[in-house]
């Protein structure tokens, strides 16, 4: 690998490593407002969110195509292999930026869960308010009175 290339790949698994870090960081901010149930941010953070992704799509592709140069067919373990004896300098930014994926992946999946998690309770909670507004139906679409307690007097008469 020639000088120029190595310092571009240097460049390319610094920048990939420095975006991870920051992704995992507000992935850890998003589960942190989700713990707990300030839910008015997300809206905002999931257009964040999606530019995060973009961006660290660019940037593996950036890496996967200078390293495509030297290695035919790019998986994880040809990536270590290579680095381990043709760029050891650059080995140790993999591994971090392995491990990263690797977290960042764990913490999307636990906030789709919690997410999951509270659309569930706003769905049983909207149906129990629901039910209890059927029951509670005080009034028709005439604006009288609909409730009897037991004596079959309407509520309101004396």
């Amino acid at each position: 690998m020639k000088h120029s290339s190595n310092l571009q790949l240097l460049a390319a698994l610094n920048a990939e490593l420095e975006a991870l870090q920051n992704f995992v960081g507000f992935l850890e901010r998003e589960q942190g407002m989700l713990l707990e149930s300030n839910s008015d941010p997300l809206f905002e953070l999931s257009e964040q969110k999606s530019d995060y992704a973009v961006e660290l799509n660019k940037l593996a592709q950036a890496r996967c195509q200078l390293l495509q140069e030297n290695i035919p067919e790019l998986n994880a373990t040809n990536i270590r292999a290579w680095l381990e004896v043709y760029y050891p300098q650059g080995l140790s930014l993999w591994e971090q930026i392995f491990a990263l994926a690797a977290q960042a992946q764990r913490l999307n999946q636990t906030t789709g869960e919690l997410i999951q998690m509270r659309l569930r309770h706003n769905q049983q909670l909207l149906a129990a308010l629901s039910k209890a507004a059927n029951k509670a139906n005080l009034y028709g679409a005439n604006g009288r009175a609909n409730f009897s307690a037991g004596s079959g007097r309407s509520l309101g008469s004396g």
